[in-house]
């Protein structure tokens, strides 16, 4: 039996070890209004009032990229990070709802699209920030030796809580909620956030594929149907790229990481330490929330605190996923589960 606190991960990343490209976000339109609710007019009774009941929401076609972004990842179609712009990772995951509804993939939002993706629930809900969850936040130390020493590497501010929870982007939370100040969250402070914490899948994945040329990652079941799909970075060095099949070995939730001064030979930090350090577990850890080895050494498919940057071309090998990917993905795999990475 593995102990995820003891497992010593040997993923070779490239943290630290190459700049990392920086993107320019794209312009993002204002989020669309919450959907509003039918008044339903409360019981009467002889003898007491009775509240009314809060009404059942009605499936309904999506009508913009807001509602798709929400609904695709309620089903294990990530769109990366929730911003209502139809951008790449948007589209692709678009594309392969398409294609598990037998619709044309075109990546467009048509007509028979938005049927097929009925909106199940309103796209907006709330969330209030309690005690317990704030006083988790700390901090993250600049160097590996003072990562090392804190208990856990947990989100370091409510907005990255927030954004981290709802699968949003930051500055999409910021335009949504304006006139919350970020820098003095207090409990009771109340926001309103994308209605989706966790994908619901349906079936059972029997095979993963890795696309390489178009950064995505694919779970189907044993008819070949797709039933997740994931937006995933990939390795900068193209001879790094393992192509051909692997298999999942390992599956652990909340790893910790081991920070090998071997692998960061340009960090002063390192060769001045010239020993091994164990970087706890949390969101910001090195490796995220979920870890899936693979049965190449030091390959594997894991999450990412920073989720603004997956779907680049910047690992040292492994795949990298936001963390809510990952532990979705961790949900659907298994030992010995294959694992196709297609050029």
């Amino acid at each position: 039996m593995i102990s995820p606190r003891n497992i010593r991960l040997r993923c070779l990343l490239a943290l630290g070890a190459c700049a990392l490209l920086r993107a320019q976000p794209a312009p993002e339109p204002a989020p669309a209004e919450p959907l509003a609710a039918t008044d339903v007019p409360a019981a009467e009774t002889p003898s007491e009032e009775k509240p009314a009941a809060a009404p059942e929401f009605e499936p309904q076609p999506v009508r913009n990229w807001l509602e798709a972004q929400v609904e695709l990842h309620r089903r294990g179609f990530s769109c990366g990070s929730i911003d209502g712009v139809r951008g790449p990772q948007t589209a692709a995951a678009l594309r392969a709802f398409q294609r598990m509804a037998d619709l044309n993939d075109t990546g467009d939002l048509n007509r028979a699209t938005s049927e097929a993706l009925l909106l199940t629930a309103p796209v907006f809900t709330q969330h209030t920030f309690t005690a317990e969850e704030l006083a988790r936040l700390q901090p993250v130390a600049d160097t590996w030796l003072g990562k090392s020493a804190q208990t856990t590497l947990a989100c370091a501010t409510p907005l990255e809580l927030a954004a981290e929870s709802f699968r949003a982007n930051p500055g999409f939370l910021r335009r949504l909620n304006p006139d919350i100040n970020w820098d003095s969250i207090l409990p009771g402070v109340v926001i309103s956030v994308p209605g989706v914490e966790r994908a619901v899948i349906t079936g059972h994945a029997t095979r993963l594929h890795v696309r390489l040329a178009e950064h995505e990652l694919e779970a189907t079941d044993e008819t070949g149907r797709v039933i997740a799909h994931f937006p995933v970075s990939i390795a900068r060095n193209v001879e790094k790229r393992p192509v051909g099949e692997l298999h999942v070995t390992v599956v652990i939730p909340d790893p910790d990481y081991t920070f090998d001064p071997a692998v960061f030979p340009e960090s002063p930090e390192a060769r001045e330490l010239g020993r091994k350090l164990i970087i706890p577990p949390g969101p910001n850890n090195p490796v995220g929330l979920a870890w899936i080895g693979l049965d190449r050494p030091g390959y594997g498919v894991h999450g990412t605190p920073e989720p603004e940057k997956v779907g680049r071309t910047e690992s040292h090998g492994c795949f990298r996923l936001a963390n809510w990917d990952a532990r979705t993905l961790l949900d659907l795999a298994w030992v010995g589960l294959p694992v196709d990475v297609e050029p």
